[in-house]
This record gives C-alpha cells, structure tokens and sequence, in this order.
C-alpha cells in the first residue's frame, strides 16, 4: 500500500482577511500549506474597509470595521508595509485608507491569497476533533445560509481586536439624556453640527476624534488620564479636562469636581478581545483583555497547533504581525520544533510575573510600547527568523507618539528609507 504521509499538504484555517491573515495566508502558502482564509465581509482589507453601517451588516452579523471617511493612517506608509512587500512610492507618506486597501489587494493578487479566501463567510465554532489532532471549523455561508463544516491541521486567528467596543462604567449612565456613542460608530463628523461633545480617551483615536469632531461641533472636551497633557494645539473651540467621575442628566462631573453639560458623549475607551468563534475547551482564556495561556502572545499553549496573530498593541503593526506569522509557520511548517509545554508554560509564565512587576495590570498584558523591540528580537531569535530592520523601529519611535505633539500637522512629515539602517525627513 502506497503511504500518503509524506506527500500529504498541512492545512491551514485563517479567520479574517485583514493585515494579519494575509500574511499568514502568505507565508502558510509559501511553505506548501493548504489554506482557507475565511472573512465574513465581501472584501479583504479587515479595518481599512469602510461601512456605512455601524451595527449589523445584511447578514445581521455584527459589523468589525471602525473606519471613517476621509481617514488617513497615522503612521507613515513607509512602516505600515510588510517587511519584504512595501507599499507603493507616492507623494505622501500619510496615505487614505482606500490606499491601504489597494495595497492589501496586490499583496494578496501577488501571493496568490485571494483566490484562497472565502468571502461572505461567517465563523461559528472552532473546536478540536475527538482525538485533539485537528480542528473542526463550522462557518456560515451567508449568501446562501447555510452551515458548513471543515477540517484544518492548524488554525491562525487574525480577527483582530478594534471591533467590539468596550464601555467604562460610570455611576449615573443610566440618568443622562443625550447621545452615548462610542468611536467604533463615527462615520463622519456631520451629525455634530451645533453639537456640545465630550470625547472621553485620549489614545489615537480620541485625539483624532475631536479634532475631527470639533470642525462642525460648538465645542469639544476631551477627557483624558494622561500623565502629561497631549502637547499638541487644539482649536480653540477644544478643551482638555481630567477623568470622568459621574454622569448627570444633563452632562458629566469631572475629578476636579467642575461639571460640564453635553448633548454627545463619545467613548473613545478602546475594545474588547473577544473570540466567540472558539469553543471553551480551544483551552483559551480572555480574562480583561489578557488572552491567556499563550506562548510569546502567539501560540496556544494547550493546543500548539493554534495561533493568534496581532494580539500586542503600541505595535508596528504590520511589521510585528509578518514576523508573527513567519515565528508560527516556522513551527507549524515542521521546520523548527516547538519547545514541550512546560518549558513554554514556564517561559511565559516568567514573562508575565516581569510584567505584573513593572504595575501593569491585565488589560495591559499584551501592551508593547517601550518594550516591542525586545517582544520582535526575542521572536525572530527563537524561530530563527528574519528581524524587524532597525530603520522600522527607528521610524516607528519617532513618529508613535507625533499625533501628541502637533495632531493637526504631523500627516504632512514625508520620510524615505534610505536603507535597513537610515531614513530621512524630506520635508
């Protein structure tokens, strides 16, 4: 009898055709896997694509874009590429979203991914088989509605994680009698003609926000728990306030014990990590945004044929998220060997107790920051894979935290890379 072990192709299941699983579709492919890349929109392109719908989709399934018009990234294009495949030269280094999106589709035509995704594809349950060698994947095929069962060796989680919103409690929530909205539901900022906003979170998207809010608004405040105060200049119609403590009727009281009275709340308080695709026996655990157990935030340490990419934030994204994909598959690929359990138990468990150390609390588990340079050479050590090139993180140092400084004009910065070491500011 012939045997078919070692001709048989390792299969590979990637949930969503975002930035991270089309680089896992990529480099899954490019180590002669078989891969089905499922995405329950009608286009690849995750977060960049736009929707006019903030809720459901037709399919009644929730809608996971936060994209709103006339966006343009707020890193430059010269670090949002991936490592080997940037995107393409053109007058600006702060581009439009619709120019992200063709980008993901050449990188997609060029790799031979899109005609391995599977679109309009709704994930139900991911569970292991019986015999906890494979996993099964039920996803509903939304235009025809109908439930369809699959098998993969391995599977690469890529949904994502700026999808479902997380609300702050606050004592009289229930009281207030204007409008609560949370980011994740802009679209434009029309509807504020006349507005008075309070935009609560000062992380990228807050900042954003009320600028972009305060070009139709009365006025603006945004609140924020920010050591420092953003330096940036505001428009004048703009006001920064400390923490939220209660809502009224009318409005909000702050730390300082002034009040304030609003007609738009807007949360711009982040999202949860949720996987409600995954069965509770994947032996996964999201606790506050702490996935948990995972080696080197990435790998399912109960069942190491699972993956997660994209999980760490304060990240260059597409950067980390390539060498991610490249760390799992060298594994996967059964060109390198996973370390046994424990050893990856014990490895993370160090990290973590190192990062409890240092005052961050659960939902700060995956935070990178000051410490992503260390996260991307310990990965690209232990797979012995490529590293991020010191231009990259160079790049991504300085220009991280330029919305803080000068929010109205960083997006007019235009840099070149000059070579793995050097860039420069052209203008």
């Amino acid at each position: 009898m012939r045997s078919t072990t070692a001709t048989k192709k390792r299969s590979y299941c990637v949930i969503g055709a975002g930035t991270a699983g089309l680089c896992a579709a990529r480099h899954a492919l490019q180590s002669g896997g078989e891969v089905t890349v499922f995405e329950m929109a009608k286009q690849l392109g995750g977060t960049w694509v736009f929707n006019e719908q903030v809720d459901k989709n037709e399919y009644g399934i929730d809608v996971h874009s936060s994209m709103y018009k006339g966006l343009k990234t707020n890193l430059p294009k010269e670090i949002m590429g991936y490592p080997d495949f940037p995107i393409p030269e053109q007058d600006s280094s702060y581009i439009p979203a619709e120019d992200m999106l063709k980008f993901f589709q050449l990188f997609a035509d060029s790799y031979g991914i899109t005609e391995n995704i599977k679109f309009s594809h709704y994930v139900i349950r991911i569970k292991p088989t019986k015999d906890e060698k494979r996993w099964e994947v039920i996803a509903r095929d939304c235009p025809n509605d109908k439930l369809v069962t699959y098998y993969y060796d391995y599977v690469l989680v890529c949904n994502g994680h700026y999808h479902t919103p997380s609300f702050p409690k606050y004592p009289g929530a229930d009281l207030y009698q204007g409008k609560q909205m949370h980011s994740h539901q802009f679209r434009t900022n029309e509807p504020f003609v006349g507005e008075t906003v309070l935009v609560i979170g000062a992380g990228p998207s807050g900042m954003d926000l009320a600028y972009e809010i305060s070009k139709k608004a009365d006025r603006v405040t945004l609140s924020h728990h920010l050591k420092d105060s953003p330096k940036t200049v505001f428009p004048e119609n703009v006001t920064l306030k400390p923490d939220v403590v209660r809502l009224t009727e009318t409005g909000v009281v702050y730390a300082d014990g002034t009040s304030l009275d609003f007609s738009v709340i807007c949360y711009s308080t982040g999202y949860k990590y949720t996987f409600p695709f995954l069965s509770s026996d994947c032996g996964i655990i999201v606790e506050d945004n702490y996935v948990q157990k995972l080696y080197k935030h990435c790998i399912n340490i109960r069942y190491p044929t699972m993956a997660f990419i994209g999980l760490p934030y304060y990240v260059c994204a597409a950067q980390m998220m390539d060498l991610q994909a490249r760390f799992c598959i060298k594994f996967f690929s059964g060109a390198k060997q996973l370390p046994g359990q424990e050893e990856m138990e014990q490895d993370t468990n160090s990290e973590m107790e190192e990062r409890w150390s240092r005052g961050l609390r659960k939902r700060q588990a995956h935070m990178m920051g000051p410490q992503e340079d260390q996260y991307y050479d310990d990965l690209a050590r232990t797979a012995e894979v490529d590293p991020i090139k010191p231009v990259i993180k160079k790049l991504h140092k300085l220009c991280a935290f330029r919305f803080s400084e000068d929010l109205v004009n960083f997006r007019n910065d235009k840099f070149r890379i000059v070579d793995d070491e050097t860039y420069v500011k052209v203008n």
